[in-house]
């Protein structure tokens, strides 16, 4: 793995830093679990994809740059050093759109991949279910035959971004009688039409993160089947695949959030009770960011995402937790205190993850020394460890897939 970028790769690098250190919002958007704020990073995902920074790896005619994954991995490295919003598109362009790219047909492709990068139809991810959480296998919702395409009835429940998205995509059963991986089919459907309810579920911060969603009968056309009709679970296994392993959590949103508990650290007297913590959440975040950058090689050499995604997702889960964890104790008391965020300045330029943080350094984040981010990041850090799998569904996965270990009772 060569770790020296070429100008090319350096040229990309510098054309997106300044492109975000000119256009990344001076006031921070309200949240996107709440329909004022989902509406503002709907519009800010129009202004990415009319640069075409919206989904910098995808070809040209999808609204992409044909840009390669390692180009990808700084770009998202750029984007959080430049404190840029979360992407509410996520759902979206991290894990439909690679399932497209690897299972939908051209048609597929060319009618729902641009208006994805635009921002103009949002995507919730509804595979949960009130039975069937982490073990997806075992989901009851159910896809019948009819003519021209399929009726979706049941119940899934903690979607995300379902209160106020456009589309959702999951697996129903769609062959009677079958049992746990066998005769499901991967679905698309639209949330607002004839038989859908959309219920939302209010989070600890009263906000609605997650929706429940009930189908009666819902009409999809043929055209919206991913893949062969039961055959779901293994166009499944490649959404799973990119959340658990390289989309979902790039290594730039743990390098920014490294580097500022670093100066959050320092800024705080340098707590010597702490300094091991807070070097060991700035070690794993470069680590995380070399073990990305050699699947991204092993990717570009052909290869693909198989079940060691399961050891990147544990990796990167427990890092988030760790990292917030250590900075609520920084802040000791002051965590308790919500305060404003300072967006970059007009004047400073961009900050760059690829650079150590220290004093002298480039820091165009600025925070107050009370930042209400951190106990915000630590309540959404604990669901790392759920969503996605869990952290026993991903252990599991590594004793019988990689390990070889005997399968054990569930």
């Amino acid at each position: 793995m060569d770790l020296d970028l070429d100008e090319r790769t350096l040229a990309f690098r510098e054309e997106a830093r300044t492109w975000l250190a000119d256009n990344v919002p001076r006031q921070q958007l309200a949240s996107f679990d709440t329909r004022e704020g989902f509406e503002q990073h709907r519009q800010w995902e129009a202004k990415l994809a009319e640069a075409r920074w919206s989904v910098v790896s995808w070809p040209r005619e999808f609204g992409g740059r044909e840009a390669s994954l390692l180009e990808w991995v700084l770009f998202e490295e750029e984007y959080y050093a430049a404190g840029a919003p979360s992407r509410v598109s996520q759902n979206g362009i991290f894990m439909l759109a690679p399932t497209l790219f690897s299972h939908g047909t051209p048609e597929q492709q060319a009618r729902i991949l641009p208006p994805m990068a635009r921002g103009e139809e949002i995507w919730a991810q509804a595979w949960s279910e009130p039975e069937a959480g982490s073990d997806i296998a075992a989901l009851r919702s159910t896809a019948v035959r009819t003519d021209g395409g399929w009726l979706l009835s049941g119940q899934k429940t903690w979607s995300s971004r379902a209160a106020f998205a456009d589309r959702a995509f999951g697996l129903f059963r769609s062959e009677p009688g079958s049992e746990r991986h066998r005769g499901l089919t991967y679905f698309m459907f639209d949330l607002r039409t004839d038989g859908v309810e959309v219920r939302p579920i209010a989070q600890l911060d009263g906000e609605p993160g997650f929706a429940e969603i009930f189908l009666d009968e819902v009409f999809v056309p043929d055209r919206d089947v991913i893949g062969a009709p039961g055959q779901g679970w293994r166009v499944a296994m490649t959404t799973a695949n990119n959340e658990r392993g390289l989309s979902l959590r790039s290594p730039g949103r743990f390098l920014a959030a490294a580097d500022r508990l670093v100066r959050l650290w320092r800024r705080h007297g340098e707590p010597e009770a702490t300094a091991d913590r807070v070097a060991d959440a700035w070690i794993g975040a470069r680590a995380y960011q070399l073990y990305t950058f050699a699947t991204v090689t092993r990717l570009a050499e052909g290869g693909e995402l198989g079940p060691e995604s399961s050891v990147n997702k544990l990796f990167w889960s427990h890092l988030d937790v760790n990292l917030h964890e250590t900075a609520l104790d920084v802040l000791g008391t002051a965590a308790e205190v919500r305060a404003r965020f300072v967006p970059p300045s007009l004047t400073e330029p961009a900050f760059s993850a690829s650079h150590v943080a220290s004093e002298s350094g480039p820091a165009a984040i600025r925070e107050e020394p009370l930042d209400g981010r951190w106990p915000d990041g630590w309540l959404f850090s604990l669901a790392g460890t759920i969503y996605g799998g869990t952290d026993q569904i991903q252990r599991n996965t590594i004793a019988e897939r990689l390990l070889g270990l005997p399968r054990g009772d569930r």
